[in-house]
């Protein structure tokens, strides 16, 4: 028998298996059989580098509930799940009423402020859309340090769950408008460091109404009149079960006397013994002995922050306080080093900068001067050329100032003989004038004439009429009239016609009256051929003076356009 005890023995095993989960890592660990609690906490507080251990414990699962492994108890002997590891969660069990006074170390800090964010993501905590925003953007600042803008471009957050979903719902928004509202917040905290934006996230977040409550549902005085009991670092608080803000009755730790537990009821004693003991019920067993707990440890927490701090205490804010300073001192040369390699590679890249822009000047310098020694030849081929053209010019110059000259003597005989034309024409329009009132005249004498050969020719009918009266008793005076007038008629004017009837005398010269006729004709005749030659002529006088105009006005033009630019302006 002994013998097979001792294999029994030998066959069970010494250590178990546990896995602690912390708000940011994973850890195991193997332990011993005879483990206690306190045991397994202190090596995760060691691990974790935790000093301010009071305020954590080692929460696990049980049914539908959860408890804290107790300290002074054996890991084994608690009501832990029977996996192989065991599952622990390393979290906070009690809150301090103010973050910045109690919390000291930095890994205190950090995992009250991993808890508190997650609490708030998962809306275990109420926080209002604003503060939500403001405390999203310290979370970014605690992460990714101050805002770049060239590195934090937009859509950097995609990945973060920074808001609650309730907030997310509330409001008809993209992720992208939230995120450009959240990095306006974050924009205005450059130069906080991680720790300082953590503990300002925690200083927001304590002054919410669910913070650091942890809540119980229970009824009152066995009417079934549902009640949620909170406990939290202030004292005990009766809320309505749809309203876990406001609470209705509350009973601060330094009004409390006594609390009392008797199976499922539990009793609340004012200090003030006029006031009314309140009781409450809870139904089940494991959530009464949470309650206890949270209530003792509350409890004792605030007693002991109206004390004065123990010597491990004050030992831990000294060293806080030391390596705050000397983060501090770091953080400045950090920056000041951050500053000045800012500065110098700005200098460097000015001075690259500079470099480029001088090479690219040589370069263009030494293309400048092969084109100034290509152009130089060029050059004094140029002003070679440019002084035969000079000379040329100077030529034409003097040739144009003869043309010059030479124009405005033609131009000073132009207008002389325009001048002269000019009065030719008035003096043969006054001779047209003069022509034409003569020839007016000659015609109303032509005429004038034509009447008195009229008024002759009937006179002649007349005295032929006559005559034949006579020879009717003379014959011989026919005979001698017969002859006398077969010659040609005189003119009226030369003519000289007499009757005398009582001598029957007639003495009539026909060859005048012709020969007056025929003058007058002749005369018409010239006049005609005078007026018409005096018409060709004075046609013949305006073409020549038109014709003076239009070759002086291209003796102008060309006297302007025939001369060299250089010519034109020379004088």
């Amino acid at each position: 028998d002994t013998g097979a005890v001792a294999f029994l023995t030998k066959k069970q095993p010494k250590t178990f298996k546990v896995k602690v989960v912390t708000m940011d890592a994973e850890m195991e660990f193997s332990c011993e059989v005879k483990w206690k609690g306190k045991d397994l906490f202190d090596l995760v507080c060691r691990t974790v580098g935790l000093r301010e251990t009071w305020f954590f414990g080692l929460r696990y699962t049980v049914k539908d509930t959860y408890a804290w492994l107790k300290q002074e108890k054996r890991v084994l002997d608690q009501e832990v799940p029977k996996d192989s590891p065991i599952t622990f969660h390393f979290l906070a069990k009690f809150f301090p009423e103010k973050v910045e006074e109690e919390l000291v170390q930095e890994i205190t800090q950090h995992l009250f402020f991993l808890q508190v964010k997650k609490q708030i993501l998962d809306e275990e905590i109420f926080c209002s859309p604003e503060a939500s925003v403001l405390l999203a953007s310290y979370a970014v600042q605690a992460k990714y340090g101050d805002y770049d803008p060239n590195f934090h471009k937009p859509g950097f957050l995609a990945q973060d769950e920074l808001l609650p979903k309730r907030v997310l719902m509330q409001y008809q928004m993209t992720a992208d408008m939230w995120e450009e509202k959240i990095t306006a917040w974050y924009a205005e905290h450059r130069g906080i460091a991680r720790d300082e934006a953590e503990m300002e996230y925690l200083k927001i977040a304590q002054d919410l109404e669910m913070y650091g409550v942890s809540y119980f549902a229970i009824t009152q005085n066995k009417r079934d009149t549902d009640l949620l009991l909170g406990v939290d670092a202030q004292g005990l608080h009766i809320y309505n079960p749809n309203n876990k803000l406001n609470p209705n009755k509350s009973f601060p730790w330094s009004g409390i006397r006594n609390i009392s537990y008797s199976e499922k009821e539990f009793t609340i004693k004012p200090l003030d013994k006029k006031k009314d003991v309140f009781k409450f019920y809870s139904s089940q067993l494991r959530v009464n002995k949470l309650i206890l707990q949270l209530c003792i440890g509350n409890h004792d927490l605030f007693m002991r922050r109206r004390k004065v701090d123990s010597i491990e205490v004050q030992q831990m804010k000294a060293q806080a306080k030391e390596e705050k300073a000397r983060k501090k001192m770091e953080r400045q040369i950090l920056a000041r080093e951050k500053q000045m390699r800012e500065e110098a590679e700005r200098a460097k890249e000015e001075m690259e900068r500079r470099l480029f822009q001088l090479q690219d000047e040589a370069r263009l310098a030494n293309e400048a001067l092969l084109r100034s020694e290509e152009t130089a030849d060029l050059l004094a081929e140029k002003a070679q050329i440019a002084e035969e053209e000079a000379k040329l010019l100077a030529h034409k110059a003097a040739e144009a100032e003869q043309d010059r000259q030479r124009l405005e003597v033609t131009a000073m005989k132009t207008k002389e003989e325009k001048r002269l034309m000019e009065q030719k024409m008035r003096e043969a329009e006054q001779l047209a004038v003069k022509l034409v009132e003569q020839s007016e005249r000659r015609l109303k004498e032509a005429d004038h004439l034509k009447q008195d050969l009229t008024e002759a020719k009937d006179a002649e009918r007349r005295a032929k009429q006559k005559l034949l009266e006579i020879t009717k008793t003379t014959y011989p005076v026919v005979m001698h009239l017969i002859a006398a007038y077969s010659a040609p008629p005189a003119p009226p004017e030369a003519a000289d016609f007499s009757y005398d009837s009582a001598s029957s005398r007639l003495d009539f010269k026909d060859s005048d009256m012709k020969r007056l006729s025929m003058e007058i004709e002749r005369e018409r005749l010239e006049y005609m051929e005078k007026s018409k030659h005096l018409q060709d002529q004075l046609k013949e006088l305006k073409s020549e003076i038109e014709s003076l105009k239009l070759e002086e006005q291209q003796q102008q033009q060309a006297s302007m356009y025939s001369l060299p630019a250089e010519a034109r302006g020379y004088k």
